[in-house]
């Protein structure tokens, strides 16, 4: 007797509501990390800590530490091989359940949890395993997450569907520092942890009610084969779950890695992306306190003016991926970006800092889509599933402090020490006389090396091999 599908199987398991759930999933988790960033320096300074800017940027780096540990102890490829790769307790539970739904379920919880151990927090060292935790649960919807989107979604529209996936990155910028100031202004410490518990349990009704490609498929249905007829909806006769049959070895993924220059240079610019995204973050409510006096609200009301257009970035960079190509995409985007970092060094206008803020984000974000892009073109060449676990670990390592050996020398080639991220940020601004300043150059500088990067190497055509063709045939 044939089993009854389950109900709600087409739109539950569609690449549309996949696409939706992993974006709630990304906004949650952004809106729990960031909300944090404009209250931990006012924190700190009110228990009485001194280099405050160094103690968030090691903070942070605690996040960005554990999404790091917890890349390879996720399932973060083919999740229908008899093994997986990994380290205990994850990949046990993968490897015996094999589904994508239940580790979704499982980061989610252990973020909840480690909110709770931030907020009650006695003391510094507690407060930095619990962002340790934390990025340990992040890991999950940004592996698992974007790996589960790609299954179920046509091949043509997967830069379009990231991009619209990826709105929940600007939105849980958006929406996570502003609220932060705004509840620790009113409510106190516990304020921004109770809203992180609350919107977690929202995202946690969507990860339940997802269905995966390869049960959708036990029904004679493929969300990756609809197209936009009625005729064409009909599933295919043979459908096939994927199957691995090889366990492929860390190293294995590296040396494939390294044989391709394109995998090695999307690496490299997702760790400077990270390093961008996050050298600012323990320095701007100081920065701003310090210029203009501004509050933990009035440094949560920055971000919402700054942050706005960040939320059309990537969706518009994920269409415009679709119909020009990445190398366009991303050249143009890290271009464009590099002189607005250089005009927030000017301290005479708020506005002026505001919207040079604004713009510098709305070109940085839009990188993200072509990227991602990029990522499961090169996937999909060299036959592996675990590029988008080297995508979280790099971007990981673009804000962390100990990065495996081995992914160290693949993109230390590059980063050549920007892999400190947070830390860097802290500590410059902490020391240096004019640390805001040299904070600022040195991000330009990245967005410079990251545009001629792209210009060489990204694409199947990149740029800069075109003009040099061109060049030799003239």
């Amino acid at each position: 007797m044939a089993l009854s599908p389950p109900l709600g199987l087409k739109w539950r398991s569609s690449y549309a509501f996949t696409t939706f759930v992993v974006g709630i999933g990304v906004a949650t988790d952004l809106v729990v990390y960031s909300i944090v960033v404009p209250v931990v320096p006012f924190q700190l300074e009110r228990l009485g800590y001194h280099s405050v800017s160094a103690l968030a940027g090691w903070l942070l780096f605690a996040y960005s530490a554990g999404l790091v540990i917890c890349s390879y102890s996720t399932p973060s490829g083919h999740f229908y091989a008899e093994q997986n790769e990994g380290t205990i307790p994850i990949a046990m539970f993968s490897e015996r359940y094999q589904t994508r739904r239940a580790p979704l379920i499982l980061g989610l919880l252990i973020l909840v949890g480690s909110q709770i151990m931030f907020m009650e927090a006695p003391n510094y060292a507690v407060m930095c395993i619990a962002r340790v935790l934390q990025g340990c649960g992040s890991t999950m919807v940004w592996v698992v997450g974007l790996a589960l989107l790609c299954d179920c979604t046509p091949e043509q529209f997967i830069g379009r569907q990231l991009g619209l996936a990826m709105v929940g990155m600007s939105v849980g910028f958006l929406a996570g520092p502003p609220i932060g100031g705004a509840v620790y202004s009113r409510w106190g410490w516990r304020g921004p942890f109770i809203f992180g518990i609350i919107m977690a349990m929202f995202d946690l009704v969507g990860r339940l009610f997802i269905i995966e490609r390869k049960d959708a498929l036990k029904y004679g249905f493929d969300p990756a084969a609809v197209t936009h007829t009625a005729e064409e909806e009909k599933a295919p006769e043979t459908l096939e779950t994927p199957t691995v049959t090889n366990n492929i070895s860390l190293i294995s993924v590296i040396v494939r890695l390294c044989k391709s220059s394109r995998a090695l240079v999307t690496l490299a610019l997702t760790g400077l992306f990270g390093l961008i995204y996050s050298a600012q973050e323990p320095t701007l409510p100081l920065h701003l306190q310090s210029v203009w006096g501004l509050d933990s609200a009035k440094v949560g009301q920055i971000y919402i003016a700054s942050i706005v257009p960040t939320l059309f970035s990537a969706p518009l960079s994920g269409f415009a991926t679709d119909k020009l190509g990445v190398e366009w995409l991303s050249c143009i985007c890290f271009a464009l970006s590099v002189p607005w970092w250089a005009v927030l060094i000017v301290r005479q206008s708020l506005v002026l800092f505001i919207v040079a803020l604004a713009l510098g984000s709305f070109f940085v974000s839009g990188v993200i889509s072509p990227l991602m892009v990029e990522l499961a073109t090169v996937a999909r060449q060299i036959d592996d599933g675990h590029v988008y676990g080297s995508f979280n670990l790099v971007y990981g390592i673009g804000l962390s402090l100990f990065p495996p050996p081995l992914f160290t020398l693949i993109v230390g080639l590059v980063t050549q020490g920007t892999t400190l991220g947070p830390v860097i940020g802290g500590q410059m601004y902490a020391h240096l006389k004019d640390g805001w300043t040299a904070i600022m150059i040195l991000t330009a500088v990245v967005l410079a090396l990251c545009c001629g990067l792209g210009f060489m190497y990204i694409g199947d055509k990149p740029l800069g091999k075109r003009l040099l063709m061109r060049q030799n045939r003239d």
